[in-house]
């Protein structure tokens, strides 16, 4: 399949990252343009993050943060509004994730129809194994044995979850080898953050009744979401470029500050946000390894919450026993009479605890390391010497405009990658306040 017009673009990943990009990139006026997007799910707009259909499963951010469109920051809450009236009068609402999911494939089906006629965009349905450079753009090799030819492509993949866990005993909540367990045995879930809520979620609705132990290396739990007013902040009052050590002191002193004022953490956490990529972006690379390995852990609970109702209830399940939360790291795992015995050395401690457990849920969250992933297209760019990983192997190496950077260092001018997968460079980069903006951004640059 080759497309000649003045203006092609291929978007490598139909989930949310690449349906936004989509909807920036047909903003524009240009009739010659023309937008092939390629996704290997039988869905688009779901990706990993929305395909779930459990009610429970809800949005970390409310409504009013949530629209796909830059420019337009109540586009998904009037969608949700209509498709809901009785919710209308309520803030804030924290919907389903599979419902902005349906809320992304209705508005790439109302691209869709806008476009039919113009025949500016295109959806095909199937697996991107390569992208190679060609003397005019790129080709996209299809799993089918097809091409997709155009001037340049975006890699918007999101998250990899890696490869299965090699872990014995261990599974992905979903997966095929996740079968039936005893409801009234006792599970382990590595990990306790967003994940292992869900997994949880999951389980309950289920109806298991067993005890859940939660492990992670500090065994915290994600605050809640509470109404708040985040602090108005300048750039010039936040020390960019510091050591890490005069940042994390830096930002104490300003919590502290806000509350003798009358406010929270939350507003110091939310007035920061809009700098956070500038933040990370300041630092050298040993100071961005230094907070993934001793202050991630405590960011990620303030910084990514949970709505309030399910806060509740997982706090709820906390204080009668049903999960158990341990700072601890998993030391050994054992099969016995058709389940396991683990052992936990827990943090700070010479303590041991071995426990019999049923099954062992993997929520630890992505890929650690992404040459080391399970997206084919991305393994083999980087083992083509096409790309390469960021210093710290998060994701791409990428330029601050989102230019994949190549094995010898030169940034392309026709392969990019937006979403999650830029990780390395932006960080803050897994939300969709966040995507919908370096969408805007990047289509406004390939459209110019």
């Amino acid at each position: 399949m080759t497309d000649r017009s003045n203006s092609s673009i291929v978007i490598v990943g139909g989930g949310a990252s690449g349906v936004i990009l989509a909807a920036h990139l047909l903003q524009s006026s240009q009739s010659d343009l023309r937008v092939t997007l390629i996704e290997k799910r039988s869905t688009f707009g779901r990706g990993v993050a929305y395909s779930t259909n459990l009610p429970d499963h809800l949005l970390n951010v409310s409504a009013l943060g949530m629209s796909a469109i830059a420019d337009d920051p109540e586009h998904f809450a009037r969608w949700l509004n209509a498709r809901n009236p009785s919710r209308s009068g309520e803030a804030p609402v924290f919907a389903p994730r599979g419902v902005y999911g349906d809320y992304l494939g209705d508005m790439l089906a109302g691209l869709e129809a806008a476009e039919k006629q113009r025949g500016r965009l295109r959806l095909i349905q199937e697996e991107a194994l390569s992208v190679v450079p060609t003397s005019s753009g790129v080709e996209v090799r299809l799993g089918n044995g097809t091409s997709v030819v155009a001037h340049a492509a975006v890699l918007a993949v999101g998250h990899d979850e890696g490869p299965a866990p090699d872990l014995p005993g261990a599974v992905r909540m979903g997966a095929a080898e996740d079968t039936p367990v005893d409801p009234d045995a006792r599970i382990l879930i590595l990990g306790t953050g967003l994940s292992m809520v869900d997994a949880f979620l999951t389980l309950d609705s289920r109806g298991h009744r067993g005890e859940i132990v939660a492990v992670s290396r500090r065994g915290l739990l994600p605050s809640p979401h509470r109404p708040g007013k985040p602090i108005r902040l300048d750039s010039a009052d936040i020390p960019l470029g510091t050591d890490l050590s005069y940042f994390v002191g830096w930002f104490r002193d300003l919590v502290r500050a806000t509350a003798k004022a009358g406010g929270n953490w939350r507003d110091v956490v939310d007035g920061l946000r809009p700098f956070n990529q500038r933040i990370w972006q300041s630092w050298p690379v040993s100071a961005r390894r230094r907070f993934l390995t001793h202050t991630k852990a405590w960011w990620d609970i303030h910084r990514h919450r949970m709505a309030p109702e399910i806060h509740e209830r997982v706090s709820n399940a906390v204080r009668r026993g049903r999960i158990r939360l341990l700072a601890a790291r998993l030391t050994g795992v054992a099969p016995r009479d058709g389940a396991f015995e683990v052992t936990l050395q827990r943090r700070h401690s010479r303590e041991v605890d071995r426990l019999a457990v049923a099954r062992i849920y993997d929520c630890t969250g992505i890929a650690k390391d992404v040459s080391m992933g399970s997206i084919r297209v991305i393994t083999d760019l980087i083992a083509r010497g096409l790309a390469r990983p960021d210093p710290l192997r998060l994701g791409l190496d990428v330029t601050p405009e989102c230019a994949v950077i190549a094995a010898n260092g030169a940034a392309s001018d026709r392969l990019f990658a937006i979403g999650p997968l830029t990780r390395g460079t932006f960080f803050e980069i897994d939300a969709v306040p966040d995507i919908r903006r370096q969408a805007a951004d990047l289509a406004a640059r390939l459209t110019a």
